[in-house]
């Protein structure tokens, strides 16, 4: 697969405006019609979102020993189309992942606490720490290994998105990213990080957006899913007012499309995430989507 880093990315953004990107996002050199602006501050804000089925993420055992909460599949919810499997991994020494094949989707995984170590048939070696990212993307069929680089705690999410139809046989590709080339920003006391969005340096194959979102203390942040997306709310840590209802560590929130209010009283760690949905079956068996 061709590497392109973010700047040669941005900087054909110029060539690409077939594509909706939305040019409120880069500004224009254009001189713009006072009624046209107008026209776009009379446009209606999102809606607000839904909490479309609540659940409890469950515990189970995967790889070598490993203990993960899994938010999906499972008996609540099999996927969330473009999105395949969730997992909150928290693994010690000597548990793990070790060497096993994955074909058809991209692996995604964030870390929170501790590093973990990739390694592939395709020659990449990498380890990752927390605020880093690694993208696996196993596309007509790879094999890695994941497992955990320090002696204490070694916790993440790990995402896995659907390919589409048309790329499922595309060359695998590696990328993992270090925290500290990861967007992070400070709104009112809360820390928001963009793991995927516009600011981010991860490129994915999928529309999506990915955000963890940081609670020191009592504060209140506002999240959108955007209208074409489905979307989900995690809870990786404390409690959290969303929408209304309050949700537990460990307490998964399926939304529909809008803006969501989130509130905490104390420390708190969620994670947003939301994808276009592809619109094609899943076939899902064991670490292969076909």
């Amino acid at each position: 697969m061709a590497r392109w880093t973010r700047r040669e990315a941005l900087g054909g953004l110029s060539t690409l405006g077939g594509l909706g990107l939305g040019c409120g996002a880069f500004g224009s050199l254009e001189r713009q019609d006072p009624e046209e602006n107008r026209e776009v501050a009379a446009v209606a804000p999102p809606p607000v979102a839904a909490i479309k089925q609540r659940y409890a993420a469950r515990w189970t055992r995967d790889g070598a020993g490993a203990t993960v909460r899994r938010i999906f599949p499972g008996p609540s919810m099999r996927h969330l189309d473009p999105f395949v499997l969730l997992d909150d991994f928290d693994v010690r020494q000597p548990a793990g992942f070790p060497m096993h094949p994955h074909r058809g989707f991209e692996a995604f995984t964030y870390m929170l606490e501790g590093a973990f170590f990739h390694r592939d048939n395709l020659g990449n070696e990498s380890q990752i720490e927390a605020g880093g990212t690694q993208r696996f993307t196993s596309g007509s069929g790879a094999w890695h290994s994941e497992m955990p680089a320090s002696h204490g705690r070694n916790r993440g999410l790990q995402l896995w998105i659907n390919l589409p139809r048309r790329l499922k046989k595309m060359p695998p590709d590696y990328e993992g990213i270090a925290a500290k080339y990861m967007p992070a920003t400070r709104d009112g006391g809360v820390q928001m990080s963009e793991v995927v969005g516009s600011t981010s340096p991860v490129i994915m194959q999928t529309a999506m957006g990915y955000r963890v979102c940081t609670f020191p203390n009592k504060g209140a942040y506002e999240l959108v899913i955007p209208a074409s997306h489905q979307g989900l709310i995690y809870v990786m840590d404390g409690e959290a007012d969303v929408g209304g209802a309050v949700f537990s560590e460990g307490d998964v929130a399926i939304m529909t499309p809008g803006r969501i209010s989130v509130e905490a009283e104390a420390s708190t760690r969620l994670a947003l995430l939301h994808g276009r949905p592809h619109k094609e079956g899943i076939v899902h068996r064991g670490p292969f989507v076909d």
